[in-house]
Formats: C-alpha cells, sequence, structure tokens
C-alpha cells in the first residue's frame, strides 16, 4: 500500500471524467470517442514533440486509425501568433476537437484553440473579467481531451487558457466554462523522464496553487480542504520525485497533487501569481520558477494577515513548532533542497523591470486573491524584497 491506499489506478469524476494510473495513455481513442473527437489535433510544445513519449502516444492513435495533426508551434509563455498559429492548423485540417498533451502552455493553447474554434469575435474579448465569458457562443467549442507530462499547472482540469497579449505584454486569462477538458488521462508514466529541475519548478507551482488558495481570504471550503491536502502531498512527495524521477509513487502523488492545486484555486490566487506573470512576461522566467522564487516573500508580507491560517497549516503538516514561523521555514529549506534560487535577481528579474513589474502586478487579476490587496507601491517594494533576498 501507498500512502494508506492499495492502488494508485482509479477513475474520478471530479471535476472532470479523470482517467487516472501507469499506463492508461493506452485509452486514449477510447477517451477521444467519449468526448466525440475523431480528428483530433495533437497540441504539444517543441520540447516534447521529438520525445519519445509523443512517438508512443501518436502510435497509439496510428494503431487505432485514429486520423490527427500535430501543432507543436507553443511558446514558453504561449503568445497570440501562437493561438493564430493554431487556429490555422486546426481548421486548414478540418479538426473537431483536440488533444492537450504536455505541461501548462500546451495545455492553454490547446484548449485556447478548442475555446476559439468556432468564435468570431477576438479572443482577449473572453478574458476572465466580470461576465466577459457569456460573450462566447457555446456551440462553438471543440471538445478536448487533456494528457498532463509534468505535476504543476493542474491546467488539464481547469476552465481557461493563459495568453500574452502582445499589445501590452501581460498574460492575460481566457476563460469559459466549456473550457474544461472532457476527459482526462493522468498517467504518471509520462512524467518519469521528466529533468530534475523541471520536475522541483513545476512541483513548486503546484504548491504555489494550493498554499495561495488555502491564504485567499474568499470563502470556499471545498476548495481550501483540496489546497490542504494538495500542499501536504507535495511536502511529503515532491523532494521524493526530485530525488528519484523513476519512483512511480512520488510520480503519481504529485500528478495528484497538481490537479488538486488547480481545483483549490477556484478559492482565489495571490502576490505569488501577480509577481510571477509580469516577470515572465517581461524577463521570460519559467512560471513555476518564479512562484517558488518569490514564495517566501510573499508569506512574509502577507504575515499580519494569515498567521492564524499558517499556524493551523503548520499543524495539519505536523511541522516543528506549528506556528507560522514553521511554515515559513519549511518553505525556505524545501527550496534550498530542490535547488531553487533565493533571489530574483539570480533568474534574470532585476530593478529595470520597475515601476512596469509594479503596475502589472497591482492590476493582475490575482492580486484580487491576495489576502491584502496590493498596489503597485507595495509591489515595488515587494519586487524590491525578492531581487534582493530581503525576507
Amino acid at each position: 500500500m501507498i500512502d494508506g491506499y492499495a492502488s494508485l489506478n482509479a477513475n474520478w469524476s471530479y471535476p472532470t471524467a479523470i482517467r487516472f494510473g501507469a499506463g492508461r495513455i493506452a485509452e486514449l481513442p477510447a477517451a477521444l470517442a467519449t468526448a466525440g473527437i475523431a480528428r483530433p489535433l495533437f497540441v504539444t510544445d517543441p520540447g516534447l514533440v521529438a520525445l519519445p513519449i509523443v512517438a508512443r502516444t501518436l502510435a497509439i492513435l496510428d494503431a487505432a486509425k485514429v486520423p490527427y495533426a500535430v501543432f507543436s508551434k507553443v511558446d514558453g509563455n504561449p503568445t497570440l501568433a501562437n493561438l493564430d498559429d493554431g487556429l490555422a492548423a486546426y481548421r486548414a485540417g478540418g479538426h473537431d476537437g483536440v488533444i492537450a498533451f504536455g505541461g501548462g502552455s500546451a495545455m492553454d493553447i490547446g484548449k485556447t484553440i478548442a475555446f476559439m474554434s468556432g468564435q468570431t469575435r477576438p479572443v482577449f474579448d473572453f478574458e476572465d473579467r466580470a461576465d466577459w465569458w457569456t460573450r462566447a457562443d457555446a456551440a462553438g467549442i471543440a471538445p478536448v481531451v487533456a494528457v498532463p507530462t509534468t505535476a504543476g499547472t493542474g491546467s488539464e482540469v481547469g476552465r481557461a487558457g493563459v495568453i500574452t497579449d502582445p499589445s501590452d505584454h501581460t498574460k492575460k486569462i481566457i476563460f469559459h466554462p466549456l473550457m474544461l477538458p472532457k476527459v482526462v488521462i493522468a498517467d504518471p508514466e509520462l512524467t518519469v523522464d521528466l529533468p530534475a529541475k523541471i520536475t522541483a519548478w513545476t512541483g513548486m507551482d503546484a504548491l504555489s496553487h494550493s498554499l495561495e488558495a488555502w491564504c485567499s481570504p474568499f470563502f470556499h471550503p471545498m476548495s481550501a480542504g483540496i489546497a490542504l491536502e494538495g500542499i501536504r502531498l507535495v511536502k511529503d512527495w515532491l523532494p521524493k520525485a526530485f530525488a528519484d524521477g523513476h519512483d512511480i509513487a512520488a510520480r503519481s502523488q504529485m500528478l495528484i497533487a497538481s490537479s488538486m492545486g488547480a481545483v483549490a484555486f477556484q478559492k482565489g490566487l495571490g502576490a505569488m501569481h501577480a509577481m510571477s506573470h509580469p516577470s515572465s512576461s517581461l524577463r521570460g522566467t519559467h512560471h513555476g520558477l518564479t512562484n517558488a522564487v518569490v514564495m517566501p516573500y510573499v508569506l512574509a508580507f502577507n504575515r499580519p494577515a494569515i498567521d492564524d491560517r499558517l499556524a493551523a497549516l503548520a499543524r495539519y503538516l505536523d511541522l516543528p513548532g506549528q506556528s507560522a514561523d514553521a511554515v515559513l521555514d519549511w518553505v525556505l529549506a524545501l527550496r534550498r533542497e530542490l535547488g531553487i534560487p533565493h533571489t530574483l535577481r539570480e533568474i534574470g528579474v532585476d530593478e529595470s523591470v520597475l515601476p512596469e513589474a509594479a503596475a502589472m502586478a497591482e492590476h493582475d487579476p490575482s492580486n484580487d486573491g491576495n489576502p491584502k490587496r496590493l498596489d503597485a507601491t507595495e509591489y515595488d517594494r515587494l519586487f524590491r524584497n525578492a531581487i534582493n533576498g530581503l525576507l
């Protein structure tokens, strides 16, 4: 038994149909049939497209005589140009759905291609603001089968995609309830060859989702419970997945933690993401790595508003001292164990991004979920803390 369970193989129906377990990528043709997809566009990223896991997956489609085309022009921080190219490929191939295969970038583009395939308005008309999603023609949204190959974003169970707007270099969240994939295949065997540093960066992204959701002031008790357990799974299993990428139990538990984080952040995100988004847009930093770097600075900045919640988290995690200080100490120790840099300066973000990044962070939708809403002046100070290592 692993972590109290006899098997890490199951079908779940929350928040969508999930086929979880090692080797279940073999069920991709059946998943396509369930989703009503006969001619999929296989969307992945350029780092994956030449790897054996893609070749093996395409061989499964070939054996089942499923006609498909492959699209992999996807940047690490997906752009409007990526979306336009993907839509052109989708329409040229006469596709009727998408296989989103990969990490967050492939998921974001794949889901947004499916969403935009039948729309007539520009994509940024559907940004996640107020009720803008109601502008969409629901009948024009194609189905998606999602296959995550990293344990971080949890985008396979999300209802949105993140696209960079070239007009102002901001990351914008495109949202619609029907962007949720129809079927997810969560096969931990697809993650075993992920490099250790990407395992660390994406795993810390999963942690940031659950941690910010737990600290968010919004009332959502179901997501709060999921966030709490998601944090525990990261604590127990990310160091093991980092140390041994072929530890299938650790890979399985991290894939679960990733999906849980994405469900949990329906409760809200916060300043970690509000800082990470402009850092990625302006300096091209990896999203999960940036979240990992800024994490302790944001926790320290928010301490007056979250001391009780952090103490409760420390008790749940059974941390020494069971206090807010114990959570901060654990985060710092985990970062050191995973080789995460201590400052933004070490990943290419310095004072030259200010004040642009501070203003972008203030207006980022994630700022609304921070335990205390910050203005640009406060973000300027928080960025400087993270750039210079001032906790």
